[in-house]
This record gives structure tokens, sequence and C-alpha cells, in this order.
């Protein structure tokens, strides 16, 4: 399977999985728009979010994969199946001495981490801290989901693990629809989605469990054991933890400093979830699919493959997100009323969320470059060089944060993470050039360059559209009227983007059916 193909497939599950969450955070918006349940239900969901990118994806993409793929390479399935009950028994043993350590700390979590804002609210605080206890265990379910994922990403089946998500938001879906349908309170509707979030992670544990043993792999139980093996794991995922989970590290500082201010959590939150659409589909596919494929040509000695590929994946995520940060940029306001304004979600919250998801949208190519860089660290086992830069930028982003939300409030917050993820993008790739570890392509320098004015031309334009239709996409009009408006303006905005950048030379016919057309090497057979 070609790597665009391969992309295409992780991207298109995910792209079900964003779309669904859109209609979540519709009826989210609507049963409880920014109110103090939104607030407390959305700082409480982001602290086992924010272990989860880091104990989990970050971790295993990073450290579990390379050494899985050189499993397979060195000692076939059965060598690969004993790391994974190696791996299996110590992350299992962790998982379960960390949740039940942090749901009897939970109420000083929330305190001093999660919500510090909240301590001078006691019903907000008592409500954030339970539905916190409800959700935690969430935790311990995707951090093995994301191990079994790793192993299906190795295995080259990446659509069960893709697929995934899915379930949370259906689940979600129906707790608000039910909530919505029976009338419940705000506090009720909460207290469906937390358990919601639960019944959600072990759906998703269960899922991927069958794909791996689809795939051919059945994995038991051992006896927590720290081999060599597991050693080598645990000395990668620590610093690869926190490299992969800069975004969430950055918005649980946001979340910290937001939740002084009524409504600013559930503010990002409405934002983070439209930017996360081309973020998902694009980043995360490239990130999920370039890890195992470097690794592998790295191990096989393909040095030119490996260089290939990553020119081919910087590429093609430029090609798909310049375009997108500036519809999000030009158009912000007009998406978020379409997607949220009604119910409890009022004019004025419109204003402050796309004003919000405007910012987002100029770092959005940022947080989608840092995805396609780091598996050029990873896939040689160097998760510390990273890991530095990430720290780097989280300082950035604190000292940004803290400077800005006085005067800006949540666009204050938004600038700060966008700003820290392209210092991180740039760092990263400068990082790669020096070391000779990325083949600078000239060829690929003047693509990106005529990819960017084809992303102006388009926003351009589309400023001038969007106010021709601006009575269309006003909150008078009708929902229908609305959806279709926007539907037509993202319509022509893509005629205009991608007419202009074939016609000036961004893109071309051959070069994309190349990329389709062009299979990935694998990497010489051993044992396999």
């Amino acid at each position: 399977m070609s790597l665009v193909k391969k992309f295409a497939t992780v991207g298109g599950a995910t792209l079900g999985s964003r779309i669904l969450g859109f209609a979540r955070e519709t009826l989210m918006a609507a049963a409880l728009g920014t109110g103090p349940m939104a607030d407390a239900f959305y700082a409480a969901f982001r602290f086992p979010n924010l272990f989860r990118r880091l104990f989990a994806e970050g971790a295993f993409n990073a450290a579990f994969v390379p050494l899985f793929a050189k499993e397979i390479e060195a000692g076939g399935i059965d060598g690969a199946k004993r790391f994974s009950e190696e791996v299996f028994g110590v992350l299992f043993t962790v998982l379960m001495l960390i949740t039940i350590a942090m749901e009897l700390a939970m109420p000083l979590i929330v305190a001093w981490v999660i919500a510090p804002g909240f301590v001078g609210d006691p019903e907000k605080f008592d409500v954030t801290v339970r539905l916190a206890i409800v959700m935690f265990p969430y935790l311990m379910c995707m951090s093995l989901t994301a191990m079994l994922s790793g192993m299906l990403n190795s295995l080259h089946h990446y659509f069960a693990a893709a697929v995934a998500p899915i379930f949370l938001n259906l689940v979600l879906i129906g707790a608000l629809g039910y909530g919505l349908y029976t009338g419940a309170s705000p506090l009720d509707t909460a207290w469906y989605l937390a358990w919601g979030v639960l019944v959600a992670g072990i759906l998703q544990m269960v899922v991927l469990y069958a794909g791996v043993l689809h795939a051919g792999m059945r994995i038991g139980f051992r006896w927590p054991k720290m081999t060599p093996n597991v050693k080598r794991l645990l000395w990668l995922a620590l610093p690869a933890a926190v490299t992969g989970g800069i975004t969430q590290i950055n918005q649980i500082i946001g979340q910290m400093i937001a939740s002084t201010r009524e409504g600013a959590i559930s503010a990002l939150q409405y934002a983070d979830r439209v930017y996360q659409l081309p973020l998902g589909v694009v980043g995360i596919a490239v990130g999920v699919v370039l890890l195992p494929e470097l690794a592998r040509a790295l191990k096989g000695g393909q040095e030119r493959e490996a260089a290939n590929l990553q020119n081919r994946s910087l590429e093609f995520v430029l090609f798909l997100t310049l375009p997108a940060a500036a519809a999000l940029w030009v158009i912000s306001d007009e998406i978020v009323r379409v997607l949220y304004e009604r119910g409890a979600f009022s004019p004025e919250t419109t204003s402050i969320v796309a004003g919000t998801l405007a910012i987002y949208g100029l770092g959005l190519p940022g947080f989608v470059l840092i995805k396609a860089l780091n598996p050029g660290f990873f896939a040689r086992e160097d998760t510390k060089t990273p890991m530095r830069i990430t720290l780097f930028s989280v300082v950035v982003n604190c000292v940004l944060a803290v400077s800005l939300f006085p005067y800006f409030h949540e666009r204050g917050i938004a600038t700060a993470e966008a700003t820290s993820g392209w210092l991180t993008a740039i760092f990263l790739f400068v990082t790669l050039v020096r070391r000779g570890h990325w083949p600078l392509d000239k060829a690929l320098a003047w693509r990106v360059a005529r990819l960017v004015m084809a992303a102006l031309v388009m926003g351009a334009c589309l400023h001038y559209a969007s106010g021709l239709m601006a009575t269309r996409l006003a909150s008078t009009a009708s929902l229908l009227e609305q959806v279709a408006a926007l539907g037509a303006l993202i319509g022509l905005s893509m005629v205009i983007y991608f007419g202009v950048a074939f016609l000036i030379g961004g893109a071309d016919l051959g070069m994309i059916r190349r990329n389709i057309k062009r299979k990935t090497k694998p990497a010489p057979e051993s044992g396999e």
C-alpha cells in the first residue's frame, strides 16, 4: 500500500471520528453552553486526557513502535509477542498504581493542577473532583489501547486503531441526546457524560484487542519484570511522553490560567474541537503512519527511502493544512456560528470562541508539522532531543499565557499555544537538517512557497465571498440556510486553492500520481 493510501486510511477514519466529535460538541453547546457545568466537565476530562497523551499515545508512538518493529525484524512474530507481553505486564501494574494514587489525591490535584480558579466556588470545585474521579480510570483503558494500537500500526493494520476513537463520540452523543430528550439538568448531564467516558474507554480497549487477535497475535498477562527490553522502553518513553504530549501540556497550563475566568475553559475547548479536525485528519494520520514506516526503513539501512518518506510527508501535511489555516483565520466567526450558536450558546460566546479559533488556525501548520517531524527523531530512538525542545517551548507558552491572559483572555492563551507550537516545529526541523537526518529538497522548498501563495489567494477570495454572503450566514438566517452558505464558501475555497496551487506549480498531477502509486519499500524480512 502506498504512503498516501495509508495516510488516507488513517485520516479517513479520523475524519469520521472528528465529524462525530463536532456533533458531540454541538449538542454540548446546546445543553451546557459555557456555563459552570461545562467548565467542570471539560476541566475534569482534560486531566485523564493529559495523562493519556503523556503516558499512552506519546510514549508508545515514540518508544514502543520502533522497538516492536525491531523485534519483528529480529525475532519475527514470536519475539514481538514476547516483548508485548513483557510490556503489558509492567504497564498494567504501573497504571493500576497510578490510578489508585490519583483517585485518592484528586481534591488536591483539582486545587493545584486541574483548575485552581475553582477553589473559590465550593460547588463547582466539588463537582469537578467527583467527575474527575469517575473519569480517571479512562487513562488506564486508553493507555492499554495505545499499546494495542502501536502493535497494529507496526503490523500495518491501521484502520482498527484509527476507528476506535469513534466509540467515545458515539457514547457521549448518546449521553447528551438522552439528557436533552429527558430535559436533564446541567449537573445530571455532566454525570451522564462522565460515566460515558469510562464506558467508551472500555469499548475502545475491547475493539483494539479484537483487532490484535485478528492480526494474528494473542498476548497474555506476564508478571511484571524489568527485562532489558522493558528498561529500554522506559528509557525512551519517559522523555517521549513529554514530547508527545506537548499540546496537552500547553493546554493544561492554559486551563489552569483560564480557570480564573468564568466560561474560559469551555470556550477554549469549543475552539480546540474545530481546529482539531484538520490536525487530527492530517497530523495524526501522518504521525501514526510515518513512524513505523520510517523505523523499518532505517532498521533496514534504507537511508534514501527514509529521506523520501520524510520529504513526501512534509509536502503532504502542508498541501492540506495551509488552506485550512487560512480558512480558520478568515471565516472563524461563520464556522463557530453555524456549528454552535443555539440553545445556551449565545452570540457573545460566538465572538469569544471565533477569536480564539482564528489564532489557533494560525498555529495549525506548526502543530501538524510537529507530528511529521517527531518521527525523524523517534525512529532513530532519540527521544531526548525533542524533549529538550518541548520543554523550552512549554516555558515560552507559560510566560506568554501568564502575560497575555489578563489583557486578551482566551485569545492570549491561544496566542501562547500557537507561538509555542511554531517554535517547536522550527527547532525540530533545524535540528534534523543540521544532523543530516533530513536532506533538504529544493523542489520541495519551491512547492511550499507556492502553496503558501495559493493559500493567501484563497484567503483573500474567501474574505470577499463571506462578505457577499453575510446575510445568509447571520444568526437571523435559518440553520439550513447557514449550513448551505458555509458549505458553498468551503467548496469555493477548495476550488480556488487547488486551482491556483496546480496553476502556479505548487502541486501537479504527476507528483500526486507518483505518491499514490509509489509503494514504500519493505525492510528485509527476518523471521517474519
